[in-house]
């Protein structure tokens, strides 16, 4: 299509997916992240000039802007945006301290935010433009870490607005929301019990977890010209998570589901 795609996150297991995607569409990427070996690694596996890196603390609103402006000023205006970058740090309010609360806030709402706004005026003056913004289940239900669903809680409503205010410039905004993706984030955790994502299942009605690529496919339709009806949406991308509590179900009906 040869769209500018804006990528925050983009060393991440969805952003690295991501922009392997959007270039295969034939669009130009700028990967955002402020991890420094894997653009690099990233460089290694998208030649220039199809992506364009910039290492960046997406938290710094000035940062941000700075990098943003200086890719611009190679690749073009940038058509979409997808704020990937996402991260979290307090899994229970018990082990939430008010350091791991502004980081989680800070880089789940804040740096997208910063995002939005480094290319927000550019899409006004050029009357269109796509914003998709990662969200995640979390954002809708107490799952856990509370900073981080707070954030992306307040995602949902940003989304909405962005939807209301930018419309009548031709600027769409959608929220992808996944649910559990095998990606490197979990290791943590499965490092703590190798059974989680068995255990998890049973709480998917499809008996299985969104890949990467499964919410590459969302994204890449929210942006593309097939979604031009489509704004102010919250997508799940969860197998079902969100549809209703299987195990309550059966609780209730004395049938098995």
């Amino acid at each position: 299509m040869e769209r500018v795609a804006l990528i925050t996150g983009a060393c991440g297991g969805i952003g690295g997916v991501l922009c392997h995607r959007f270039v295969a569409e034939g669009d130009t990427v700028i990967a955002l992240d402020i991890d420094g070996p894997g653009l690099e690694a990233l460089a290694r596996d998208v030649s220039a000039p199809r992506i364009v890196l910039r290492q960046v603390d997406l938290r710094d609103a000035t940062a941000v802007r700075d990098a943003v402006a200086s890719a611009v000023a190679a690749t073009g205006p940038v058509d979409v945006l997808v704020a990937n970058a996402g991260g979290a740090r307090g899994m229970t309010l018990k082990s939430t301290d008010p350091a791991s609360w502004q980081h989680d806030v800070e880089l789940n709402l804040n740096a997208v935010y910063h995002a939005v706004e480094a290319v927000r005026e550019s899409m006004i003056e050029r009357r269109g433009g796509a914003l998709v913004l990662i969200g995640s289940v979390n954002g809708d239900a107490a799952l856990a870490n509370p900073a981080y669903s707070a954030a992306k809680a307040g995602l949902v409503n940003f989304t909405k607005w962005l939807a209301l205010e930018l419309g009548q410039y031709g600027v769409r905004a959608n929220i992808v929301c996944p649910g559990t993706v095998k990606t490197p984030a979990w290791q943590a955790r499965i490092d703590k019990n190798p059974a989680l994502f068995d255990a998890l299942l049973k709480w998917y009605p499809l008996r299985d977890f969104a890949t990467p690529d499964d919410i590459a496919d969302a994204v890449l339709f929210l942006a593309s010209p097939r979604a031009r009806s489509i704004t102010g949406v919250a997508l799940p991308v969860d197998c079902g998570l969100m549809a209703g509590n299987r195990l309550m179900a059966q609780e209730i009906t004395l049938e098995p589901l």
